[in-house]
């Protein structure tokens, strides 16, 4: 089984008020689920809770080169090297993030899930038994 890809690095948040305040977050890639990726924002303060957004994998990887995405989730390619990402309906009043995030560390993080899971081949990774045994059940 080819393993969960992981890169971390800080992101800004350009239309914020606090813009060049520099975020940790983390890009996810689960071969098991191998159309999607996740992209985590961890607790800020102690006992608060891990922020998670999944969108596809092929999104991410469009989106570095040219405006991609519908909906709650678009990424496009932005100044000075880096990917934009905007993330909506957060929150109660359905607000929106706009996500800053350096452009080689999608890139890389990309180039390894490609190599754990080759675009083309993502169907042979995903384990449909279970979900099939409790659909028969």
């Amino acid at each position: 089984m080819p393993a969960a890809v992981f890169r971390s690095f800080s992101v800004t948040l350009p239309e914020s008020a606090y813009p060049d305040t520099r975020v940790a977050a983390r890009l996810r890639f689960d071969p098991a689920l191998p159309y999607g990726v996740e992209l985590a924002f961890p607790p800020h303060r102690p006992g608060g809770e891990e922020i998670t957004w999944r969108f596809g994998r092929d999104l991410l990887a469009e989106g570095r080169l040219t405006p991609a995405g519908e909906g709650d989730v678009r990424v496009a390619p932005g100044p000075d090297g880096r990917i934009l990402i905007t993330l909506g309906a957060l929150g109660p009043q359905a607000e929106r993030a706009l996500i800053s995030t350096p452009d080689t560390a999608v890139a890389a993080f990309l180039a390894e899930a490609y190599t754990e899971v080759p675009p083309g081949t993502e169907t042979a990774h995903l384990d449909l038994a279970p979900g099939l045994a409790r659909l028969l059940a």
